[in-house]
């Protein structure tokens, strides 16, 4: 399910771009347990009662991990949605917290502009916060372009767009928090490593629609998800990664979905960027992380800085 493990397979529950990990504190059905066995009892003071005896005191059971039924359902039928569509379009608005030189993290947001037709076409047009990028796939080539700096990339592709999303990873660590959504499988995507889940409740709160949550999670993300209620379709996803000590959260508010809608075929193309100057696709090269992640002896950065404008830069923080 890592970025990783696209050299070999497509991303397994990999919903947000910026990888941070969760920490594995107590969650819904809790991940460590702490228990009084193995703590030293401070001194007791004069005229103090004794303490219970040792024997009568039980350590906190560890909860088992479950996956519970409703929840699993609930990611079966939005999978089934997902799958079973022909075409599809939808908006992805991706908040993402990034820590400050004085502590508090500060709140980005990008949006995508998605557009997908099975088997072989897929648009996603990113207006930004930063810099203006789209990315197009036409059944034979994946091309990358920057409209402001009018530099496109081109490379060829397998007659998927699970193939497209693999080649656009390789070459260029391009990667969509949504990506799971798009491939034929979202189930396996989506259920990958699970060793939690659990339904949590209704919800009339996102974007006026009626949704039901369940939480889920594998050893390096738990996510809280929000699927729609009579048409099974992702709402918001929430994630926190467990490699990142600050815990910091990342949002996936999902709308203005259109199903199996009609799509021309100059939706997977464009004229501006077909006659753009071409550039290689390169992969992001790593700088130094901000001195809050130093101080918390982080040995990798959060985010890479591309060496090209196709890919866009780490934010700076203040």
């Amino acid at each position: 399910m890592t970025r990783e493990s696209l050299r070999s397979s497509l991303p397994r529950a990999a919903m947000f771009r910026h990888r941070l990990t969760w920490r594995m504190l107590t969650f819904g059905a809790g991940l460590l347990f702490v228990t009084s066995a193995g703590a030293q009892a401070p001194p007791r003071a004069a005229g103090q009662a004794k303490p219970p005896a040792a024997a009568n005191i039980q350590p906190t059971p560890a909860k088992k991990m479950v996956l519970e039924a409703r929840a699993m359902e609930l990611l079966k039928a939005t999978s089934a949605r997902l799958a079973a569509a022909k075409s599809m379009a939808f908006t992805a608005v991706v908040s993402y917290e990034y820590p400050s030189q004085l502590g508090p993290p500060i709140l980005y947001t990008i949006r995508y502009d998605v557009a997908m037709r099975r088997p072989d076409r897929l648009r996603v047009i990113t207006p930004g916060d930063g810099p203006a990028s789209e990315f197009y796939y036409d059944g034979k080539s994946i091309m990358a372009f920057a409209p402001k700096e009018n530099l496109a990339a081109v490379a060829d592709a397998p007659q998927s767009i699970d193939g497209a999303l693999k080649v656009a990873y390789e070459l260029a660590d391009i990667y969509y928090p949504f990506t799971d959504m798009l491939v034929e499988d979202p189930y396996a995507a989506l259920t990958d490593g699970a060793i939690l889940a659990f339904y949590i409740g209704p919800s009339g709160m996102i974007g006026g629609t009626k949704t039901e949550m369940l939480a889920w999670a594998n050893p390096a993300v738990f996510l809280q998800i929000w699927i729609g209620a009579e048409d099974k379709l992702p709402r918001r996803i929430r994630a926190v990664y467990s490699g990142d000590p600050l815990a910091l959260r990342h949002d996936m508010d999902i709308s203005n979905w259109q199903i199996d809608s009609e799509m021309p075929a100059d939706t997977f193309a464009s004229t501006n960027a077909q006659g753009a100057p071409r550039i290689a696709f390169k992969r992001p090269v790593e700088v130094s992380p901000p001195p809050r992640m130093q101080v918390l002896g982080r040995e990798k950065p959060s985010k890479a800085v591309p060496a090209q404008t196709l890919a866009k830069p780490a934010p700076k923080s203040p």
